[in-house]
């Protein structure tokens, strides 16, 4: 069975991208989830003098392992002043130490959203221009703008947000599985 890590790029315990994630992984099928949470994984901020006192965090290594054990990722960022959250980017700073193509060429459902109109687009479009030198095979990007109004009882509520969501985890469930369009 393919195994999808899913990561929201927050830490925070009532993440809304967590919540969007959660629900995005119940509409795949034919997959084993192993959901990342950034908390598991406390790093100290990176710098260079601190790799080169104290090494790699045994954290890193142990989230690179669980990263090379996927067939697929599906990550949701939280969009801090319109960029990644500082824990997320700080976890893809180290983890770049050990291999620059952190996400090892597999496919990625790339996802944001947010409590305003734009649905963290800005970090989703960023995302999108640098990850792929980080080894992401973006397969689809989704926004969910006004979380607050389009998400109710753990799953997206408006029509046109739902169908696209669906559509997009399908080309993505496709191109993990390997299977036509047509087939899910």
């Amino acid at each position: 069975m393919k195994k999808v890590i899913t990561i929201a790029g927050s830490n925070s315990q009532k993440s809304i991208n967590k919540q969007l994630i959660q629900y995005a992984a119940k509409l795949l099928n034919e997959v084993e989830i192993i959901t990342v949470d950034l908390n598991d994984y406390v790093l100290p901020i990176y710098g260079e003098d601190f790799e080169a006192e104290n090494g790699i965090p045994t954290a890193v290594k142990r989230l690179d392992e669980i990263i090379s054990s996927a067939d697929g990722f599906i990550i949701s960022l939280a969009e801090h002043n319109g960029s990644y959250t500082a824990v997320f980017k700080n976890t893809i700073d180290w983890l770049s130490r050990l291999d620059m193509k952190i996400w090892k060429e597999k496919p990625m459902l790339l996802m944001a959203t947010s409590p305003g109109g734009r649905g963290g687009v800005t970090v989703l479009r960023s995302a999108e221009a640098s990850f792929p030198f980080l080894g992401a095979k973006i397969i689809k990007s989704y926004s969910l703008p006004s979380f607050y109004d389009h998400f109710k009882e753990g799953k997206v509520i408006q029509e046109q947000y739902r169908k696209e969501l669906e559509d997009k985890i399908r080309s993505f469930s496709n191109k993990l599985l390997k299977k036509p369009l047509e087939t899910l």
